[in-house]
């Protein structure tokens, strides 16, 4: 079951450790830093296997009745293991807590990067489904695919 974790050093040394060990989805050095500042004052839950974090998942609200799964990371050689389930979960449950009625998640539109088709499936799994793509919110590179779910 993952964890809460309320110290913003500690949010900001477990999204750096695992982020920089996912080149293939977080590959870009300056928008890394940005989620790993980020980290600090958002709703943040972590995933330990023998007291490692292997894995996390930040919020941000982006209305009164959204929260965003803002950023989210599993070591590699965990995933396919139920971690990302789990963290899902935990963040599933405080959103419906906090009386948020949808959820939503950003990721690059399907057909771009093998990486992360595999990403949107596992959303997809969860129940998330396309809401709208943004061809340059990002860049014409990484077209942005939002994805909803009701809480």
């Amino acid at each position: 079951m993952p964890a809460i974790i309320q110290s913003p050093e500690e949010k900001a040394a477990i999204s750096a450790q695992i982020l920089r060990s996912l080149p293939e989805w977080f590959g870009l050095p300056e928008s890394t830093a940005e989620y790993i500042e980020a980290c600090r004052s958002l709703p943040f839950w972590a995933e330990y296997r023998d007291g490692t974090p292997v894995g996390f998942l930040a919020m941000r609200e982006t209305g009164p009745y959204t929260a965003e799964l803002y950023v989210m990371g599993v070591l590699k050689e965990y995933h396919r293991q139920g971690v990302g389930r789990a963290l899902f979960s935990s963040f599933q449950e405080y959103a419906k807590a906090k009386g948020y009625e949808y959820l939503q998640v950003k990721t690059v539109d399907a057909g771009r990067y093998p990486e992360y088709d595999r990403t949107r499936l596992f959303y997809e799994s969860l129940g998330f489904r396309k809401l709208e793509t943004f061809p340059t919110l990002w860049d014409e590179w990484n077209p942005c695919l939002v994805l909803i779910r009701s809480v």
